[in-house]
């Protein structure tokens, strides 16, 4: 029998957003050995972001102990439109670059890398963890809404590279301003961003204060989960698979699964119970581990 010895490599992933850094460390297995959350005042348009990434990184690789020689790689996720082929990001509106070239960001990390949209990198991560599953859309929420679209384990990009960019579907015409510059988008009503700006405290704070009663709070909540279910409902429709709802949101949305299934039966013509969606298998880290798992996967099919 043959079996895989699990820590004979490793490989990291990094989820950046503003001003936080997300690392983690996984083996060949999917096992989480570490993980670091880095709050900072760097801009990622500042030159030396790079080797501030690159040192941030050095220091979780050593916080953990890691064999520099079993690490097969570090992957890279964060919110945008990537151009694989010219090797850019093409917009990423909450990080406010537009057509920035890998190495602004990579150059002065000493290992392979791979940059991918956080969403594409949570929908892999979900893909690869459900043995049996041909094709799913993931719909990621957290400061920005994205998502990929996996076809029998394949990411499918569209002409352009931007399938699963659910966020900028109109949910609300002439609503809302988004950072895309245009009104009404699913990323304006359903990010995080959107609950802790209007109501002035923490995510814990906002959903505890809906648990125990804030009519305010609980008006808004009825507000974000009717335009969530509108988009997912969208993207039922239109790719006809299971929606997997993951980013950090996930953990928050949890006890209101229950809701946005009956609001999704209301809207479908089609399914009376709305149990094409789920929640993520990875409500925290779905973007990291995913990013992480490229390399993983590389290495498993060249075994």
């Amino acid at each position: 029998q043959l079996s895989i010895l699990a820590d004979a490599r490793l490989s990291a992933g990094v989820c950046i957003t503003r001003q936080r850094l997300r690392f983690i460390l996984t083996d060949l297995s999917r096992r989480e050995l570490g993980y670091k959350d880095v709050r900072h005042q760097k801009d990622v348009s500042d030159p030396d972001y790079s080797a501030f990434l690159a040192a941030q990184l050095e220091r979780f690789l050593d916080e953990n102990g890691v064999d520099r020689g079993k690490l097969l790689g570090v992957g890279v996720s964060l919110a945008g439109v990537i151009s694989a082929e010219s090797r850019s990001i093409l917009f990423a509106p909450t990080l406010a670059l537009r057509d920035v070239p890998f190495s602004q960001l990579l150059q002065a990390i000493p290992y392979p890398t791979r940059l991918e949209n956080d969403g594409t990198c949570g929908g892999f991560a979900e893909w690869f963890s459900s043995p049996g599953t041909r094709n799913i859309a993931f719909l990621s929420i957290e400061d920005g809404v994205g998502g990929s679209v996996l076809v029998n384990g394949a990411q499918f990009t569209g002409d352009n590279g931007r399938s699963g960019e659910f966020g900028h579907m109109c949910v609300e015409p002439g609503g809302l301003p988004c950072k895309c510059g245009r009104r009404g988008c699913l990323e304006a009503y359903c990010s995080a961003t959107r609950l802790t700006e209007v109501s002035g405290v923490t995510l814990r704070e906002f959903f505890l204060g809906v648990e125990c009663g804030n009519s305010a709070y609980r008006t808004l909540l009825d507000d974000y989960l009717r335009h969530l279910a509108i988009g997912i409902h969208n993207i039922r429709l239109a790719l006809d698979c299971d929606v997997v709802l993951g980013g950090f949101m996930a953990k928050f949305l949890e006890p209101y699964l229950p809701q946005l299934r009956d609001q999704l039966a209301q809207l479908d013509p089609f399914d009376a119970a709305g149990a094409y969606l789920h929640l993520s298998r990875y409500p925290k880290h779905a973007a990291l581990i995913g990013a992480a798992l490229y390399f993983v996967k590389q290495f498993l099919d060249q075994v």
